[in-house]
């Protein structure tokens, strides 16, 4: 058996991740692909682009920090290839490809600033075929904190797929108008009406939280009414009350409630009455396409 080590660096407008995996290979099988290390730093680097355009020095200053953490996790951990993947913020911020010289200058690491296209169809390639059945259609939804990615799957494969400017600090900001919350429901409705016996997946910091929350079983999916539910619930409780009584982090604590609204909205809109959590998302996407291009 031979094991790559492979890095992704996620770059978020709620958060920064790292995501360490293993690529398991034996001659005559499919690579496998396991999980060795995941750390995330809460820099909210949506808060400053979506309220004032830029990225403030301070947050530049705690970017280039945890870049420079990364990259020594990842030599302690020989990671052979890796890729920093840079999302809604970094891309809207009018020093967005400054920050990221500025870090490569200072760390070494090399942002990549990806449009929202890219950011989707590296989130379609993740591996999802255990959930994936050809005779069932599915709307993926990716929530992240300054967009939303959603994928039609039918018979198998991809069908469509788009990126809306909807996430929950930039909802949190109040950042969202009436008018992109319609062009999001006229796509939705528009790709998924022919679509029978639709269900949804979920991915992202905030329904893996939600998931873990609601005591259910690793691969068992949680239905339309539980979030409708888990929305009244948790609304109940005052931002301190969801990090002392729930558990939450600070920084998932006042973005919850976005998110959920925009799962419920789309599981509405959609017709799902169920969401499955595997799990997965953008960084998972990152390490399956380094795979690829270095096994073409």
């Amino acid at each position: 058996m031979n094991i790559q080590k492979l890095g992704a660096i996620d770059i978020g407008s709620n958060g920064v991740r790292l995501l360490i995996s293993n690529v398991l290979e034996e001659a005559g099988q499919a690579p496998k692909f396991t999980k060795a290390s995941l750390v995330r730093v809460p820099i909210r680097l949506g808060a400053d682009v979506f309220l004032d355009g830029l990225i403030c020095q301070e947050n530049l200053d705690r970017l280039s920090d945890t870049m420079q953490a990364f990259s020594l996790l990842m030599k302690v951990n020989q990671v052979k290839h890796y890729r920093a993947c840079a999302t809604s913020a970094m891309r809207e911020a009018t020093n967005g490809q400054q920050v990221a010289d500025e870090i490569y200058k200072r760390t070494g690491v090399r942002i990549d600033i990806i449009d929202g296209s890219e950011e989707a169809n590296i989130i379609a390639s993740t591996d999802i075929s255990s959930l994936i059945q050809k005779d069932k259609n599915y709307l993926y939804i990716d929530v992240g904190g300054g967009s939303t990615e959603f994928t039609v799957f039918t018979k198998g494969k991809a069908k469509k797929a788009r990126s809306f400017p909807i996430g929950t600090v930039r909802l949190l900001d109040n950042k969202v108008n009436d008018e992109i919350w319609q062009e999001v429901q006229h796509w939705i409705e528009k790709h998924t009406r022919d679509c029978e016996h639709i269900e949804a997946i979920g991915s992202g910091g905030n329904i893996n939280k939600i998931h873990k929350n609601s005591n259910s079983r690793e691969g068992e999916p949680l239905t339309y009414q539980y979030l409708i539910d888990y929305y009244q619930y948790v609304s109940g409780f005052t931002y301190d009350e969801r990090i002392r009584l729930l558990g939450f982090n600070p920084d998932r604590a006042d973005v919850i409630l976005y998110a959920l609204t925009v799962f419920i909205n789309a599981m509405k809109w959609s017709k799902a009455s169920i969401v499955h959590v595997p799990r997965i998302g953008l960084a998972d996407g990152i390490i399956r396409t380094i795979y690829n291009n270095e096994n073409q």
